[in-house]
């Protein structure tokens, strides 16, 4: 039988976007309850996997020194599909090959030196490449624009919702709780994610806190947003959990007011179809992929005056308001719209034709 060898080492680590998206798509194509081809899982814990999913998948346990050349993996597989465009773990030998593209963000970050680094390795991967999926429109252009794609199959297929389960324990609370209205915003403490700009608008809205959630351990966390929260003296209005488990990420989402996302760059964005999945209200910013998370369900900044972005948020919160019940239902609805079960379905067949 055929075997597809899904390079998934980065599921070690869930609290990051890469270990989420291994993670659920595995968990998908196991639901999917495939037949006709083995899929073989590359990962530093297999005992856990094998714990949850038994003999449904193959097992490679990953190893580090598999990243150089001279040690790379030298079983030829049917298909080798690089689950995401970071990864230095490649195959021995030539076979089919599926690329997955959530972001190029290294064109725009980092030295000189890690932008070519990590632009020759993506090229490299590129060249690899049998068949190339994409988690947003906008990955495939702005990698189209960046990047000769070679001749092969191209296939946009959206992310899945994680969070099926609304529940909460009963009384149920947080290490960390805001006791008046709050916004919520979760994600890795950096530049891109736009904190700050939450801070100087929650300046203009002084009925509410702001509960930030992440990995804050960064020198953006440090410095930037921290000198934003000092500045305005609303130390005692903003809340920085650091990370959170599902629970804690579930309370949130149910009990804010309104979740808020000023991203500057989203390859795909989860956070907000998880908060819509609530019926919650949901402001992004208008860039990247953003809008195609949102859709018309979603109230967009422009760009980051903090009055202007408290206008946005009044003027939105308004519209919501005067038609709540019908609001919830529509973002449900949407946020339903993003299944982790069909994606990895749509993945299965393009397996499928690569075999």
């Amino acid at each position: 039988m055929k075997n597809v060898f899904l390079e998934s080492h980065n599921i070690g680590n869930r609290y990051f976007g890469f270990g989420q998206f291994n993670y659920h798509l595995i968990k998908g194509l196991f639901h999917a309850d495939i037949k006709d081809f083995r899929m073989t899982l590359h990962a530093g814990d297999t005992d856990a996997l094998q714990a949850e999913f038994g003999s449904y998948f193959d097992y490679r346990r990953y190893r580090a020194i598999s990243r150089y050349p001279v040690f790379r993996i030298r079983k030829k597989y049917n298909l080798w599909h690089c689950l995401n465009q970071n990864i230095k773990v490649e195959p021995y030998h030539k076979m089919p090959y599926l690329l997955t593209v959530h972001d190029i963000n290294f064109v725009d970050e980092g030295s000189p030196e890690v932008k070519r680094e990590r632009s020759l390795r993506f090229k490299e991967k590129l060249r690899r490449s049998s068949a190339v999926t994409y988690i947003s429109n906008y990955v495939k252009d702005y990698t189209r624009r960046h990047f000769d794609v070679p001749d092969v199959p191209e296939y946009v297929i959206y992310n899945g919702n994680p969070i099926s389960d609304i529940t909460l324990p009963e009384n149920y609370r947080p290490r960390i709780e805001s006791k008046r209205p709050f916004l919520f915003s979760i994600g890795v403490f950096s530049k891109r994610k736009n904190f700050h700009t939450l801070v100087e608008m929650l300046a203009q809205l002084p009925d509410f806190d702001l509960v930030l959630s992440g990995n804050n351990e960064t020198a953006y966390g440090r410095q930037e947003l921290s000198h934003a929260i000092r500045s305005l003296n609303l130390e005692n209005r903003v809340l920085v959990t650091g990370k959170i488990d599902e629970l804690e990420k579930r309370f949130y989402l149910k009990n804010c007011y309104a979740f808020v996302f000023p991203s500057l760059l989203e390859g795909f964005g989860l956070p907000p179809i998880e908060a819509m999945r609530f019926g919650k209200p949901v402001f992004l910013s208008n860039a990247t992929a953003l809008p195609e998370v949102g859709g018309e369900h979603a109230y967009y900044w422009d760009n980051y005056d903090p009055g202007y972005m408290a206008r946005v948020f009044e003027q939105g919160m308004h519209d919501f308001e005067s038609k709540r019940e019908c609001r919830e239902k529509a973002c449900i609805a949407w946020a339903s719209g993003f299944n982790w079960n069909e994606t990895a379905i749509r993945y299965a067949q393009v397996y499928k034709s690569l075999l």
